[in-house]
């Protein structure tokens, strides 16, 4: 038995933080309906990466929507609100992740919800809270890192701030919601009560930075210093970034910079003797350590670094990483398939249950493909 096989959620939300979550949700057994425009469905049906769509859809889509059912309305049209409403009545949580306001407009916000289903558990993600200045501004990943101070993490100082390469602060908001969303659940099989769960993508990007904003919040409020070369985290001292190599690059964590000068052969570094000197003189200890790792290919370094134990990698791409067996042996790409023959390779659930991956074949539905199948499910309850 799944661990969340008997309960239903209703996904509302659309691009990223809530359909990642609810996906979660149904990864791990529960029975998700997304709840979609006729016109369109799910903007991210059309929000595509590198231009790639298959069968129709985004691949951004189908990542984040696979084992879901598609309940296609319009919820200016009282017949489809009354539907989607005694909908409501039957579901265990509701996800949401509008501007604040947007779903008061169908008697859709929490109150009403709740007086609907006292029980339900109640999901709202918000891009900057429901309340202040920035309530209405719109909640999307980079201009949320650009507000929050996340790109003057990275890189390196001669370069602009510099975003991740991912929807971070989406994901982690994804995982902060669901957490709640559990949580909740778990009060509700003690208490029987329902409840609100709120969260902010502003919140999730602070959260994220819980380690350097605790360092800033009792330095001084100092702001953080990104290293010249190999920038990989503005608070670490020498040697942690990517160096290159004769063939490749070469991933070094923190460490004793004197035992990497004697591992490499390099006797500049071992005078480095002070560890605070590794912070205070981190640019002049990485021009050293890189223009040293330049002169053997990569294998030959980790050969050296491995043996002595000390942290490093190689830095691989993308192809790299999937086909090594490392990645392979944790299985995690899988093929999920359409109803009417589609398919799509993507990543599966990294969750194991006693022993178990958490896998389905089910990719994510066509917009509208279920409505006709859960109307006839839920007749009675039209009437």
């Amino acid at each position: 038995m799944s661990l969340l096989e008997g309960l239903l959620v209703l996904d509302f939300s659309q691009y990223l933080a809530g359909p990642f979550a609810a996906m979660r949700l149904a990864d791990l057994g529960a029975r998700v309906i997304k709840i979609e425009r006729e016109d369109g469905g799910d903007a991210s049906r059309g929000l595509t990466l590198s231009n790639l769509k298959v069968d129709g859809d985004s691949t951004v889509f189908h990542s984040m929507n696979r084992n879901k059912e598609s309940y296609a309305a319009n919820l200016k049209n009282p017949d489809d609100l009354l539907k989607v409403k005694r909908l409501v009545e039957k579901a265990d949580v509701l996800i949401e992740n509008f501007r604040p306001g947007t779903m008061e407009k169908f008697g859709l916000e929490y109150e009403s919800v709740k007086r609907i289903n006292p029980k339900i558990v109640y999901a709202s993600i918000t891009g900057y809270g429901a309340e202040g200045p920035w309530k209405d501004k719109p909640g999307q990943d980079l201009l949320v890192q650009a507000l929050s101070g996340i790109p003057w993490l990275n890189g390196t100082s001669d370069q602009p701030p510099m975003p991740f390469g991912l929807s971070a602060v989406d994901m982690f908001a994804s995982a902060n919601t669901v957490q709640g969303i559990l949580a909740a659940l778990v009060r509700r099989g003690r208490t029987g009560e329902g409840g609100l769960v709120e969260t902010s993508l502003m919140e999730a990007a602070l959260d994220l930075q819980f380690e350097v904003l605790t360092t800033h919040l009792n330095d001084g409020e100092k702001l953080p210093v990104r290293s010249r070369l190999s920038g990989a985290h503005a608070y670490l001292g020498a040697p942690y970034g990517i160096y290159e190599t004769k063939d490749g690059f070469l991933a070094l964590a923190m460490g004793s910079v004197v035992r990497l000068g004697e591992l490499l052969s390099c006797e500049p570094l071992t005078r480095y003797t002070d560890p605070n000197s590794w912070f205070e003189q981190r640019d002049e200890i990485k021009a050293i350590l890189a223009s040293h790792l330049r002169n053997r290919p990569t294998r030959e370094w980790l050969t050296v670094l491995e043996a002595g134990g000390y942290w490093c990698a190689e830095v691989r791409t993308m192809k790299e990483a999937l086909h090594h067996e490392g990645v392979q042996a944790l299985d995690m790409v899988i093929e999920v398939s359409r109803r009417n023959g589609a398919t799509l390779r993507t990543t599966r659930c990294p969750i194991r249950i006693d022993g178990e991956r958490l896998v389905s074949s089910k990719a994510s539905p066509v917009l509208g493909e279920d409505t006709s199948a859960i109307d006839l499910e839920l007749g009675e309850a039209w009437k």
